[in-house]
């Protein structure tokens, strides 16, 4: 028989969560509580799943997201999440025709890209998406990075670190977090829901541990960053402590900020390490401490992948900081954004229109998005063979149109 793909209804949400968690490896069992609390949150016309018999084997999901571009600009996005295959049903299309139909369905809503979190590297090359933001996490060895034992972790810029709770997180964050999003591309948008779920409100997917909460208030009063971190409880055998500080949540509006947070961070009493939670690949954390070798990479690896599904709309949703112009030559096998475009951009404005001129540079949509977020080369893309170019130079001044001062950063997993 062959396998249905389709919408879910609400009787049926139960147990497309329990394929969901079989999908993920978890233990197939969902709570009454869980369920209903779940179901409030999801839109079931964009909740999918592929049934067998009567049976949930895969499963699909997306929602609106707003994500930041260069310049302090935004996109309305499909954000695709919670995607599964059983081990049953591998190898069959299913993803293909859940990820074609709800692909469709956000081109023609007028969602200018699709969205996602990657589980695996190699999967959605093949839909149009591109890695458009890479995160690293560092441990850092506080007791070699040469900080003065003796500093107190007071901010010595005339701003102050306060402890705080998760009322003052969810009034003042949501702001900070805007800020950071006006500097920073590839940023979501949190949405309520999101804040409370990440301050232990609502329903915890793992049992919730309240973590500690410290605010930084420039010398005006204003805050311009927090930071959510957890710590262990660990001696060794001289009695002396081994602890290790875990940073949940750092969202910093300005350099002093973020300078504040984490000196703060390497200065608390009986820390010996701190583990920074992701963060974007040009954070200054490591620069920040007299030895630098004291922060270790733990990882670094791709964060959010983007398809673009209006092209234009992209690249006139972003700033640039050169004067130039480019004939793109983009390719979608899917149909959905491809063609000949002319961008004609400067630090004063941006045109991109469809055009029959010969092209400077063609290559696929998933590079597209790698390029337009301003995290890649096309100067790399073409000695890698991903990118052609049909002008000499043309590469460069792709660089030169698209690359940012500061990387994108991607602080959410969806």
């Amino acid at each position: 028989m062959s396998v249905d793909v389709r919408t879910v209804t609400e009787p049926e949400f139960p147990d497309w969560q329990r394929a969901l968690r079989t999908g993920f490896l978890r233990p197939p069992v969902v709570s009454d509580a869980e369920a209903a609390d779940r179901l409030a949150h999801a839109d079931l016309g964009r909740t999918l799943g592929a049934f067998d018999r009567g049976r949930i084997v895969a499963t699909f999901r997306s929602f609106r997201q707003e994500v930041s571009t260069v310049g302090g600009g935004s996109l309305t996005a499909d954000a695709i999440t919670q995607v599964t295959v059983s081990p049953t049903h591998r190898r069959r299309g299913l993803l293909s025709r859940m990820m074609s139909a709800d692909l469709a369905a956000a081109k023609e809503r007028g969602d200018a890209i699709a969205t996602l979190i990657a589980a695996e590297y190699p999967i959605y090359g093949r839909y149009g998406f591109g890695a458009a933001s890479w995160a690293v996490e560092w441990s850092v060895d506080v007791r070699r990075a040469g900080l003065d034992p003796r500093r107190s972790g007071r901010p010595e810029d005339g701003g102050r670190i306060d402890l705080t709770d998760a009322d003052e997180i969810r009034k003042t964050g949501p702001e900070v977090h805007r800020r950071l999003a006006g500097v920073r591309a590839a940023v979501t948008h949190r949405e309520t829901r999101d804040w409370e779920i990440g301050t232990g409100l609502g329903h915890q997917s793992e049992p919730w541990r309240e973590p500690y909460y410290a605010i930084y208030r420039s010398e005006s009063g204003e805050v311009d960053g927090y930071v959510a971190y957890g710590a262990d409880d660990k001696w060794d055998d001289t009695k002396q402590p081994v602890n290790t500080a875990t940073v949940r949540d750092l969202i910093a509006a300005t350099p002093a900020a973020e300078r504040a947070l984490w000196h703060y961070l390497c200065s608390i009493d009986w820390i010996s390490t701190v583990r920074s939670g992701y963060r974007a690949p040009d954070d200054p954390l490591p620069l920040l401490l007299p030895d630098p070798r004291a922060a270790r990479t733990l990882t670094y690896a791709d964060m959010l992948w983007v398809r673009v599904l209006d092209v234009v709309r992209v690249l006139e949703s972003r700033t640039y900081p050169v004067e130039g112009s480019l004939v793109l030559d983009v390719r979608d096998a899917d149909g959905l954004a491809g063609g000949r475009f002319r961008l004609d951009a400067s630090p004063a404005g941006v045109s991109c229109v469809r055009t029959s001129d010969s092209a400077d540079l063609a290559f696929d949509i998933g590079e597209l998005s790698t390029l337009a977020f301003g995290d890649e080369s096309a100067v790399r893309l073409v000695r890698l063979g991903r990118v052609e170019e049909s002008t000499a130079g043309a590469a460069v001044r792709a660089d030169l149109l698209f690359r940012t001062p500061l990387r994108p950063f991607s602080p959410d997993i969806f």
